[in-house]
């Protein structure tokens, strides 16, 4: 949904005490994040026509099958043989939030849960006391190309709900709110409020144990996109938060009179607005905002506690249960080619986007 706003945005110069840039940096792979979140990765692959197994319809011949992240042809089969994408794997402690821009997502776990999430859709899965689950990219066009774009976030929990029940929740695209302001010249920035809320506007509930879902915790997830040229003010949030910008592709940004190439992390005080002005192509932004948790972090591999003897207990559930087990055929299945978008919970609902 959208909603047309004719506010434009006003053109201050901040003092240097008051200066709500704090850091420029590179982008990386993943996204350097900061409390509450851990990471942040930009997939974007070009995939070519797909085949009857909803794989590739090229040679694999040369690829580092189940380690393919070379970019070859400009595309990556990931941790995929047949079908691109992450075969099962184990997590706990923590949230992953999948935000597609192109392309699909098949979800399977050992709940015996399944989804398949499309272009504005996201899938927000609270892993808690242990889940494991797949995530294919099927390639549904038979005729090509099957782009695929999408953000995983990657969002802590704190000490007392890393042991939560895992959970999923599916954000369908028309669900999810968009506000489209104009500046003075009419030119517009469309802005998708994942997490939080804007001008009046707020997002779909996250999971209930999320740190997101906390009062007072301010997680905001936006997506920006600017038409050439278009400014905007991003207004000021509550003090003490982390905020990041991450400026991912097309053109050069300026933020508060500075200009920010593509590839650049910059981290904003939270309790500054901040002008962003488009170049003459246009921009898209991803914004991560909010309260730090403020506990310790232990991380290794896919398990984050907050103590290597945490990490130890959670390699040893897993070897020891599997977390429920894994009830597919395959470690990588994916659904029909004319399933649609789905998502088909633990417990027996089943919703159609």
């Amino acid at each position: 949904m959208s909603n047309p706003d004719t506010s434009s945005a006003t053109r201050t110069s901040p003092t240097p005490s008051a200066d709500p840039v704090l850091r420029i940096s590179p982008l990386g792979f993943p996204w350097v994040t900061e409390d509450p979140f851990l990471f942040s990765v930009h997939h974007l692959d070009r995939y070519p026509a797909g085949n009857d197994a909803l794989g590739p319809q090229t040679s694999l011949a040369g690829r580092r099958l189940g380690m393919d992240f070379d970019g070859r042809d400009g595309w990556n089969m990931y941790h995929g043989r047949v079908v691109p994408g992450f075969p099962q794997h184990p997590h706990r402690g923590f949230e992953t939030i999948s935000i597609m821009r192109r392309g699909f997502i098949d979800h399977a776990d050992s709940l015996g849960a399944t989804a398949r999430i499309g272009a504005g859709d996201v899938q927000w899965m609270t892993a808690g006391s242990g889940i494991v689950h797949a995530e294919m990219f099927p390639l549904l066009d038979p005729k090509g190309p099957n782009d695929l774009e999408l953000f995983q976030v990657w969002i802590n929990l704190p000490a007392k709900d890393k042991m939560v029940a895992p959970h999923f929740k599916m954000l369908w695209r028309d669900s999810i709110p968009s506000r489209v302001f104009h500046d003075a010249e009419g030119r517009a920035v469309d802005v998708r409020i994942i997490a939080g809320d804007l001008g009046g506007m707020h997002a779909p509930a996250p999971p209930p144990h999320s740190w997101a879902a906390r009062p007072g915790s301010h997680v905001a997830i936006y997506e920006m996109r600017f038409a050439p040229g278009a400014r905007w003010t991003l207004p000021a949030a509550s003090p003490g938060l982390n905020r990041n910008l991450y400026h991912f592709g097309r053109d050069g940004l300026h933020v508060a009179h500075r200009t920010v190439p593509p590839g650049m992390a910059i981290k904003l005080r939270s309790d500054a607005a901040v002008e962003l002005e488009a170049g003459p192509v246009g921009v898209d932004l991803l914004l991560l905002q909010g309260r730090p948790i403020g506990e310790p972090v232990a991380q290794h591999g896919p398990f984050v506690m907050n103590s290597a003897a945490e990490i130890r207990a959670a390699y040893a559930d897993y070897h020891r249960t599997q977390f429920g087990g894994w009830p597919w055929k395959s470690s990588d299945p994916v659904h029909a080619k004319d399933a649609g978008r789905f998502a088909r919970h633990a417990y027996g609902r089943t919703e159609k986007a």
